[in-house]
This record gives structure tokens, sequence and C-alpha cells, in this order.
């Protein structure tokens, strides 16, 4: 995250993949996003599983989705504080700093 470097802000790296949350962190990383599971969803990971996106139309299944795929989350999720953007662009990160 160089936004976060060349401001010189420390951070930690969760990979998602190798150490997927858990139902109550992923709950809690929606709250604090303020999205709906679907926002969540990576477009191109998701195709490669071959799944249905229509089967996933509920709330509840989409978070059972992402628990059981971390792979298709849109990544990265910058956390500060209550606040948490998931930073794609980048520059997304820059409303968490001010």
């Amino acid at each position: 995250m160089s936004i976060l470097r060349d401001r010189n802000v420390e951070f930690d790296v969760v990979e998602y993949i190798k150490d997927p949350p858990s139902e109550a962190q992923l709950r809690h990383l929606l709250e604090m996003l303020d999205v709906e599971p679907q926002e969540m969803l990576h477009p191109g990971s998701f195709d490669k599983l071959g799944l249905n996106l229509d089967d996933y139309a509920e709330r509840e299944a989409l978070i059972g989705l992402l628990l059981a795929h971390p792979e298709v989350m849109n990544r990265p999720i910058v956390v500060r504080g209550a606040r948490a953007v998931i930073a794609r662009p980048s520059e997304r990160v820059e409303a968490l700093l001010d």
C-alpha cells in the first residue's frame, strides 16, 4: 500500500485467502464498510469459480459465499478505527487518512 507507506502510516497486512475472516469478523467488516455483501465481490474472481451469481441473491447466501470462498472478496480492505474502505482504487484509502 504505497499511499500508506508514503505517509509513514504503520499498518498490518491480513491475507484473507491464507487467513479468512470468521463470520463475526466478516459481518463487522460489512458494517464498517457500510456495504452490501455483493459489493465485496471481486468481479473477475467470482467468474473463475463457475458459480451462478443468481444463486446468491440473498444477503445470507452471499455472506456464506464470502466465507466459503474468501478469494472472491474484493481487496484490499483498509481499516482505520471504526471505518473501512475497499481500496480499489488505492486512492480510496486517502478518505481514511484525512
